[in-house]
C-alpha cells in the first residue's frame, strides 16, 4: 500500500534578515511534524505569510498576497492560512477584520508553536491566535517569558546558500527610536546564552555551512549574564572563531553608541571575522536624530567612524538613513547629504520616512513632508551614495582578494546560453569587505573561497578574474590595504581611510 502524500506547506517571507531567519526555523519546525515545502500556494495544505512593520509598503505587500490566496480558501476550506511576525504582533484584530478568513495569527515571540497551532486549527476549524504580552501589559520580567524560547531546528533549503546561515543572538530591542515599532513587536531586549549560540554555529557547520551572520536588532548590544560571568559580543565571537570548518564571521546591524574598543579589536585581530560594519546614522542633522531618539549627535556619530577606521585598517563601513523624517527641512536634510558625502560609506540603505501607527513619532510629530519631497530626497541621498560608491570600487581595481563563491550571478543564464560551448559560467560573491564580486569561474568553486584580481568596477559591482583555480582557506587570506581617496573640505573631519 502507497503511503499517504505529506502535507505540504508554503511560505512567504518579507522584511529583514531576522524574518529570514525565522521562516527557515518555522518550515524546520513543520518538517519535523511530516510536512514538505512548496512553491506552489495551490498545492498547499497551509500557507504562512511572515510578515514586517517597519514600513507602510511591506505591510499592504502582505495583504495583497493574502487577497490572491483567498480564492484557494473558497476551493479548499481545509487549507490553513496563517499570518505570522511582526504584523501579527501588532496588528492582531486589523488583520481578522481585512482579511477574516485568516485561520492563524502568530506573533515573533509564539513562532515556535506554529506546528501546534496549525493542528488545533486542522482539528477544531477555529481560529488560533498566539502573540506575546505588549510591553504595557505587564511587567518586563512577564512580558520577557511571553516570548516563547525554542530549539532551532535549522533547514538549508531555506537560507540563501546551503554554505551560508543566520544566527540569532538577542531578540527585542531596548532603543525606543520614535520611528520604530520594533521594539512593540519584538519586545524587550534578550541576548541568547552563550552555549546555545555557540551549539548552534557547530551544529550548522556540519551541515555544510562556512559562513555565519550572527543577527540582533542592535546586535553589538549584545551581552549575557551568568553569575559573575559577562559574555560580550566580542566574547561570543572569539568563542565561535575557531570551531573547525567555519570560515567566516558577520554580524549585523549595529548601534553607533555600542560601538566598542574590545569588538572592534576583534574584527581587526581575527582571520575570519568580515572587516565589515553596517552601522546606522538614519540623519546628518542632530535636530532629526534628537527626534529620532537616536542618543547621538552627528559629531559623535563621525568620530565613532573615525575609530573604526583607526582600529580596523581597511575595514569597510556601510549605513542607513531616513529621509523626509517629521520636521526636516531642506537645511536638515543638506546635512544628511554632506555627512553621506563625506563619510564615504561603503553603501547606504535610504528609505523615505513611513509614518507607523503605535509610535512614538506617530504620537507627537505630524508627518509634515510631502510624498514628492520625500522621493526626491530620496533620489538626491542615493545619487551622491552611488558616487562614493563608484570611487570605492574603482579604488578596488588591481587588487587581489578573497571570494567566498555564493553561486552563479543573475546573468549567468544569458551568458551560458551565449556560450554553451564553454565550461565557465558567470559566478558572484562577496570578499572580506563585503563587496560584491563577479567573474567567470567552473561550478564546482560554489561554495569555495577563491583569489579574484579585480578588474573593472561599477557603483554595484567589482568584476574580475579568478587568480588561480586553487582553493584558499580564509586563514591564508588577506586584503590589500586600501588605497587613498581624495580628501574633501567639510564641516566634519575624518582621518584619511
Amino acid at each position: 500500500m502507497m503511503n499517504a502524500a505529506k502535507p505540504r506547506v508554503y511560505i512567504e517571507t518579507v522584511g529583514c534578515q531576522m524574518n529570514v531567519l525565522d521562516s527557515e526555523l518555522v518550515i524546520g519546525a513543520l518538517r519535523q511534524h511530516g510536512y514538505e515545502l512548496t512553491d506552489s500556494p495551490v498545492e498547499a495544505d497551509v500557507l504562512l505569510f511572515n510578515t514586517c512593520s517597519v514600513r507602510e509598503h511591506a505591510e499592504e505587500k502582505t495583504y495583497s498576497a493574502l487577497g490572491r490566496v483567498r480564492h484557494l480558501k473558497r476551493r479548499n476550506p481545509d487549507a490553513v492560512i496563517g499570518v505570522l511576525g511582526c504584523m501579527a504582533q501588532k496588528d492582531q484584530e486589523l488583520i481578522r477584520k481585512r482579511a477574516p478568513y485568516v485561520d492563524l495569527v502568530v506573533g515573533t515571540g509564539q513562532l515556535g508553536g506554529v506546528p501546534e497551532l496549525v493542528a488545533k486549527v486542522q482539528a477544531t476549524r477555529e481560529p488560533q491566535l498566539a502573540v506575546s504580552l505588549g510591553r504595557a501589559d505587564a511587567g518586563r520580567h512577564e512580558v520577557e517569558a511571553s516570548f516563547i524560547s525554542y530549539d532551532p531546528v535549522r533547514d538549508p533549503s531555506m537560507r540563501p546558500t546551503p554554505f551560508q546561515a543566520y544566527v540569532r543572538i538577542q531578540i527585542g530591542c531596548d532603543k525606543f527610536c520614535t520611528y520604530c515599532v520594533v521594539p512593540s513587536t519584538r519586545g524587550p531586549e534578550q541576548s541568547r546564552p552563550p552555549e546555545h549560540i555557540w551549539n548552534e554555529v557547530r551544529q550548522l557547520v556540519d551541515q555544510g555551512c562556512k559562513e555565519v551572520t550572527l543577527l540582533g536588532q542592535t546586535v553589538n548590544s549584545y551581552v549575557y549574564h551568568q553569575g559573575d560571568r559577562r559574555t560580550r559580543l566580542s566574547d561570543l565571537i572569539a568563542g565561535m572563531h575557531d570551531i573547525p570548518g567555519l570560515k567566516r564571521i558577520k554580524f549585523v546591524t549595529n548601534y553607533p553608541k555600542d560601538m566598542t574598543d574590545d569588538l572592534l579589536d576583534v574584527v581587526r585581530e581575527l582571520p575570519k571575522v568580515v572587516k565589515y560594519l553596517h552601522v546606522p546614522a538614519q540623519s546628518g542633522c542632530d535636530e532629526v536624530l534628537r527626534r529620532m531618539k537616536r542618543n547621538y549627535t552627528t559629531a559623535y556619530y563621525m568620530d565613532m567612524l573615525a575609530r573604526c577606521r583607526e582600529r580596523v585598517p581597511g575595514v569597510a563601513v556601510s549605513s542607513d538613513f531616513i529621509v523626509g523624517f517629521c520636521g526636516e527641512t531642506e537645511e536638515s536634510f543638506q546635512k544628511s547629504v554632506e555627512m553621506v558625502r563625506v563619510a564615504r560609506f561603503k553603501n547606504s540603505f535610504i528609505f523615505k520616512y513611513s509614518e507607523r501607527a503605535g509610535t512614538k513619532a506617530a504620537e507627537r510629530y505630524p508627518d509634515d513632508v510631502p510624498d514628492e519631497v520625500k522621493k526626491r530626497r530620496n533620489n538626491d541621498l542615493l545619487a551622491v551614495q552611488n558616487e562614493n560608491s563608484r570611487l570605492d570600487h574603482r579604488a578596488q581595481v588591481g587588487r587581489m582578494v578573497e571570494v567566498l563563491v555564493e553561486g552563479p550571478s543573475r546573468m549567468a543564464s544569458k551568458v551560458a546560453t551565449a556560450a554553451a560551448h564553454s565550461p565557465l559560467i558567470q559566478l558572484t560573491g562577496r570578499t572580506m569587505t563585503d563587496h560584491i564580486v563577479v567573474f567567470d569561474g567552473t561550478p564546482r568553486l560554489i561554495g569555495q573561497i577563491v583569489r579574484v584580481v579585480i578588474e573593472d568596477a561599477s557603483p554595484f559591482t567589482l568584476y574580475g578574474s579568478v587568480l588561480t583555480d586553487e582553493v584558499v582557506g580564509v586563514e591564508t587570506a588577506r586584503a590589500a590595504p586600501l588605497r587613498e581617496p581624495p580628501r574633501r573640505p567639510s564641516r566634519f573631519s575624518l582621518p584619511v581611510i
